[in-house]
This record gives structure tokens, C-alpha cells and sequence, in this order.
């Protein structure tokens, strides 16, 4: 019985239809996997299984995901990202392991909170939440992030979390007054597309093109209020703290009380950023 294989158009593309043939067949495919969004088994002959293709300038990965975590696509990184996450997977040159996204968490997912992949054998939970706040005497729209866990760096042994250092090489700012707007973040932006939360986007590795740093398994309902908001500055304030920091807080105004306090502790960083879509 071949496997359930999902092969894109665009890895289609990147592998060739010989490899995609082999694949496709179960020449060449596992039969059991660690999904490379949520880190757990995965059966090709049992469940939809899609084929990720992570791509360096000079190497690439091919590794596997439910398909009901994320479709089958290719994601470009740089070849030190690469390299990184092959070393962390054992000194393998490429195959069937999963390496996650390397470098920067990308968490790709549905919901509230969505898989992060982790290049490192801890694994993050990242939790998202939108919801307004009032600064200026007015009230914007915010996304709040915090993942569940600890999050390294590309081939990091130990139990440090990286998660604000790697933001704040990606342009985030500490937030260190809460009244404050945060700074502006080009080459981010927040994807919107029928009133409903799709990605936040981030600058491709060595181009213009973004790709998706968050991207929802499903696309997120967010509130009227939250839209309108969001309409009027065309905007979001994006804020992130580590684990522990924020927590899952029921009300809008619990929310903003826990940032002031991650704020006032130094554990907060943040961005502004544009809104794309509609």
C-alpha cells in the first residue's frame, strides 16, 4: 500500500519528479516519522503525512508533518540554519528526520496555543492571543506571545531560553514602558485576510519575499472590536515575553495587567507592526 503522502506543487518543483515518484510510491518515504510541527509519531500508511522541504543555498532537508499541522511546502532558510539543525539531528546530511524550523522559532499552527517547531529536543508550545490595549488614551490591537517552554538556539545544550535574545536579533525592542507604543518593525507585518488572523509575517532569508514566521493551521476568528481596531490603524502592537512571564489571561484587562508586570521585569519585547490583507 503506498503512503499518504502530500507532495506541493512547489516541492514538486525543488525535488523532481523522479524523487517525487519514489516518494510517492513508498520508495523512498518513512513509515513512521516524528511530525516536524508537533513532534509526535506519525504513521504514512495510517494518516495524510506532508512532505517539508527545508532549503539552504547549498543543502536541503526533506521532513515530514501531519498533514492536519501544516500543508506540505517549502521553507527557505539560510544554510547556516541549516547546517545547524542537521548537526542537532546527529551529523546527518539530510533524509527523513525532522528538523524544524532552524534558527528562529517559526511557529506554524491552528489555534491558541500552536506547535513551534524547536530545532533542539525541547519542545515549546507557543500560545497567542489578540486582544486590545489601551495606550495613548486609545485603544489598539495587540497580539500577546509567549510559548509554553524554554526556546534555544540552532545546537544550544543546557536549559537557558533564548526566546527574547533571538527576537531581539529579529528587530524587537525591549518594551520597557508599557505606555509607550513599540517601535515600528519593517519587513513584519500581520496577515488578515476576511476578518480573520492568518500568519505573521517575516522577511525572507535573502529577498523581499516574507514567509510566514506564524501561520494558523486554520485561519483565527478575532473579535469585532478587535477588527475595527485593527481597520482604523491599518497596525498591531505585537508583544512577547518567555515562558511564564504573561500567562493565559481570561480578561483584556488582566492581560494588560500582566504585560505592565512582565514589563516593569524586564521580560518583555515588542514590535509594531503593519497589517496586510483586509
Amino acid at each position: 500500500m503506498p503512503p499518504m503522502l502530500d507532495v506541493s506543487d512547489e516541492v514538486r518543483a525543488e525535488i523532481g519528479e523522479e524523487e517525487t515518484t519514489r516518494l510517492l510510491t513508498g520508495a523512498n518515504a518513512p513509515g513512521t516519522y516524528d511530525c516536524t510541527s508537533c513532534r509526535t509519531p506519525g504513521d504514512t500508511g495510517q494518516e495524510r503525512t506532508s512532505t517539508v522541504l527545508f532549503v539552504g543555498d547549498e543543502t536541503a532537508v526533506l521532513a515530514f508533518a501531519h498533514a492536519a499541522c501544516i500543508p506540505s511546502q517549502v521553507v527557505p532558510v539560510t544554510e547556516e540554519q541549516l547546517q545547524g539543525a542537521v548537526r542537532s539531528m546527529g551529523g546527518e546530511e539530510g533524509g527523513t528526520g525532522a528538523p524544524g524550523a532552524p534558527g528562529m522559532p517559526m511557529a506554524q499552527g491552528g489555534g491558541a496555543p500552536v506547535t513551534m517547531p524547536d530545532p533542539t529536543p525541547r519542545q515549546a508550545v507557543l500560545g497567542i492571543t489578540c486582544g486590545l490595549i489601551i495606550i495613548e488614551d486609545t485603544l489598539r490591537p495587540a497580539l500577546v506571545i509567549e510559548p509554553t517552554g524554554p526556546v534555544a538556539r540552532v545546537g544550544a545544550t543546557g536549559a537557558g531560553d533564548d526566546f527574547l535574545p533571538l527576537l531581539i536579533e529579529q528587530g524587537f525592542v525591549p518594551q520597557l514602558d508599557l505606555e509607550a507604543p513599540p517601535s515600528r518593525l519593517g519587513g513584519w507585518s500581520v496577515l488578515l485576510a476576511t476578518g480573520k488572523l492568518h500568519a505573521v509575517l517575516q522577511p525572507g532569508p535573502g529577498g523581499p519575499a516574507s514567509t510566514a514566521w506564524w501561520q494558523a493551521h486554520q485561519p483565527l476568528q478575532v473579535s469585532e472590536g478587535w477588527r475595527a481596531a485593527v481597520n482604523r490603524t491599518n497596525e498591531v502592537y505585537v508583544y512577547a515575553g518567555p515562558a511564564g512571564s504573561i500567562g493565559r489571561q481570561p480578561r483584556e484587562d488582566l492581560m494588560r495587567d500582566a504585560l505592565a508586570r512582565a514589563c516593569s521585569r524586564g521580560l518583555l519585547v515588542a514590535a509594531t507592526m503593519p497589517l496586510a490583507g483586509t
